[in-house]
C-alpha cells in the first residue's frame, strides 16, 4: 500500500499511521496507492511512493480508510434505509463489484470474509460485527443501536484476487431524539466490567514508530490466558474524532508462533503524521467472552505535522 497511513504484516509487526501523546479514557464492557484510496489495518506493507518524497508528510494524499463509499470500482450499498434503537435491527448491505454485480467471492482476513464497524457520528456505542452473506451477495447482520443519530457502518474486506483490503463506510440514520455524548477524557486504563481492567502504556509522536502496550487484569491479577480472537490475542480499532478515519491494527505475534505469550500484555506499534483526537477500541477475548476496552488519544498539538 502506498499511502501514508502505513501498515505492516501482523506477524512482523504492525505500523500504522495513527496518533500520539497518547490517553486513555472511559470504556464498556459490549463488545491507495495513486489509484486507490488508503487501506485498513488489514492491509499489506507499504511506503510512501517515491514521487512524493519531496512532499511535506502530513495528512496523507488519499483519505485514510472507511472516508468513502467507493474505491477500486468497489461500492458500499445498503440495503436497510434506518435503524431502529434497541436490540431487533437486521441490517442488510452489498459490495457491489467493479462490472456492477454483488461481490460474492473474497479473500478470508484474520478469520473472516469481512469485519463490519457500527459507531455513531460522536463515536459512541461501538460494535465490531461479522454479518452472514447469503449466496446472492447480501450481508445481514442484527444489530443493537442505544441512542439516535447518524450510525456510521465501516466495511473492512479483500475482495478475491485484489492485492489489498478495501475500507469503505457509510452513514445510515437511526431516527430519533439526537443528543451528542461528549468525546470521553482521556486517561491510562478502563474499567470493562466483571472485574477486568485494562491499561495502556506507551507515549506516541507524529511521525514517529512508538510501541503501545495494552495490559489486561481481572480483579487485579493478571490476565496470562488470553483466547486467541481472530486469530490474535486482541485487535485495535482507531476512529479519528470528526471523520472517522479508520485503521485496524493487529499486534505484534501471534497465537501458536513460539514467542508470544497469552497475555497480560498486547503490544501494538503505531505511527502517526499529525495532531488530532482518536478513540481506540481494543477487542480481546478471555473465558469465551469478547470484551471491548475503549480509550481516548490525543495525538500531538492542534496543527501539528511531521516533516
Amino acid at each position: 500500500m502506498k499511502t501514508r497511513f502505513k501498515v505492516g504484516g501482523y506477524l512482523a509487526g504492525l505500523a500504522v499511521v495513527f496518533g500520539a501523546a497518547l490517553g486513555a479514557g472511559q470504556v464498556t464492557g459490549r463488545g491507495p496507492d495513486p489509484d486507490t484510496a488508503a487501506r485498513s489495518g488489514h492491509g499489506h506493507p507499504g511506503s510512501v511512493p517515491p514521487e512524493h518524497d519531496n512532499e511535506e508528510i502530513g495528512e496523507p494524499t488519499q483519505p485514510p480508510g472507511g472516508l468513502q463509499v467507493a474505491q477500486d470500482g468497489y461500492r458500499l450499498t445498503p440495503l436497510t434505509a434506518t435503524l431502529a434503537t434497541g436490540p431487533a435491527n437486521q441490517f442488510s448491505f452489498r459490495v457491489l463489484g467493479p462490472d456492477g454485480a454483488p461481490l460474492t467471492a473474497y479473500t478470508p482476513t484474520h478469520d473472516r470474509d469481512l469485519h463490519l464497524i457500527v459507531v455513531r457520528r460522536d463515536l459512541s456505542g461501538f460494535r465490531h460485527v461479522h454479518p452472514r452473506m447469503a449466496g446472492d451477495g447480501t450481508w445481514t447482520v442484527a444489530l443493537t443501536i442505544d441512542a439516535p443519530g447518524q450510525i456510521r457502518l465501516i466495511a473492512d474486506f479483500q475482495p478475491a484476487g485484489h492485492p489489498d483490503n478495501i475500507t469503505l463506510g457509510v452513514d445510515v440514520p437511526a431516527p430519533g431524539d439526537y443528543r451528542p455524548v461528549p468525546l470521553p477524557v482521556t486517561g491510562r486504563s478502563a474499567l470493562v466490567g466483571d472485574g477486568y481492567t485494562v491499561t495502556l502504556d506507551g507515549t506516541l509522536e507524529p511521525g514517529t514508530s512508538s510501541t503501545l502496550a495494552l495490559t489486561v487484569s481481572r480483579y487485579g491479577t493478571p490476565v496470562t490466558d488470553l483466547q486467541p480472537y481472530l486469530a490474535a490475542y486482541g485487535h485495535l480499532v482507531a476512529l479519528r474524532d470528526g471523520d472517522l478515519a479508520y485503521l485496524h491494527v493487529h499486534p505484534d505475534g501471534g497465537p501458536g508462533d513460539g514467542r508470544t505469550t497469552a497475555g497480560p500484555t498486547i503490544t501494538f506499534r503505531v505511527e502517526v503524521p499529525s495532531a488530532g483526537a482518536y478513540r481506540l477500541f481494543l477487542d480481546f477475548q478471555h473465558r469465551d467472552t469478547v470484551r471491548t476496552a475503549e480509550f481516548t488519544a490525543l495525538a500531538g498539538q492542534p496543527g501539528q505535522t511531521h516533516g
